[in-house]
């Protein structure tokens, strides 16, 4: 069609409507948010039954069918349940502990070039230095219980938080630096109005890292130092050879790292509505 005959809009109309949302597609995404996970769950029981109770081909010293960790888990639920929530309440502290600390230590780097400088190298090796070999300095130095689980825990998962918060609030975009600056702002406004509201998203995606790690930390603490937990039931299972409470207890501990996350997603999602809105999917 060319701009002849193309029919002229009145000067007093209001502007085109836009695309109108399909609601059809939304109900279809909303559906493949909890169908979709489900069937690759099934897949992987439906892959896990096969080659342990059909084909065989995995001895059940190693992985046990699907029905005997099922049994392990029915026979005393209320053992499981106990290690459980005392996983998840190490998971969870230590968590909060190692974010309100690596926001604060992402601060400090943010805000001062020197302090970057001299830190960074340092929290760089302690993040290389392989946790595990912490372990018996930690039962030595705070002895058995949760302290020791709540350092491994520390130690896991704060650099993450480090890194993404110092890279969100030294990553303003150009345009809203040169707008700060041009309504004179201080530097304590233009941090609290600008900074780190662009920062808030990728200091979240620090916090979703570390969150898997949380929990890898809490069971790694309590394989060495643990009284309690998922962990500790896993090297007490394993120790006599029962292969299907123990993984019983690997897949509770999943299912926790998945609930916790999710609930970090949420979260943000509640924190940070704007985020949704100015992004698509690719």
């Amino acid at each position: 069609m060319t701009e002849l005959s193309r029919p002229q809009r009145s000067p007093t109309a209001g502007p085109e409507p836009g695309p109108v949302p399909r609601v059809g597609s939304r109900r279809r995404t909303g559906v493949g948010v909890v169908l979709l996970p489900a069937a690759g769950l099934l897949v992987a029981l439906g892959m896990w039954w096969l080659l342990t109770s059909v084909l065989e081909l995995i001895h059940p010293a190693l992985l046990p069918p699907p029905g005997a960790v099922l049994s392990a888990f029915t026979a005393t639920p209320v053992r499981f349940l106990e290690h459980t929530g005392d996983t998840t309440l190490e998971t969870v502290v230590g968590f909060v502990l190692s974010s309100v600390c690596g926001v604060l230590i992402g601060l400090s780097l943010a805000a001062s070039r020197v302090l970057e400088r001299m830190f960074t190298p340092l929290l760089v090796a302690v993040n290389a230095v392989p946790k595990i070999a912490l372990g018996p300095l930690l039962v030595g130095a705070l002895g058995w219980g949760q302290k020791p689980v709540l350092t491994m825990v520390f130690l896991l998962c704060f650099f993450p938080i480090v890194l993404s918060t110092a890279t969100g609030l030294t990553s303003t975009p150009a345009d809203l630096a040169e707008l700060v600056r041009s309504l004179d702002a201080s530097r304590w406004q233009a941090f609290r109005k600008v900074r780190l509201p662009a920062a808030l998203p990728q200091i979240f995606v620090g916090l979703k890292v570390a969150m898997p790690l949380a929990a890898i930390g809490a069971v790694i603490g309590e394989f060495q130092a643990g009284e309690a937990g998922l962990g500790y039931l896993i090297v007490q299972a394993g120790g006599v050879g029962d292969t299907a409470t123990a993984w019983a207890a690997i897949i509770l501990i999943g299912l926790m790292s998945i609930l916790l996350y999710f609930a970090l997603v949420l979260l943000e999602r509640f924190a940070l509505p704007w985020v949704k809105d100015t992004t698509s999917p690719a």
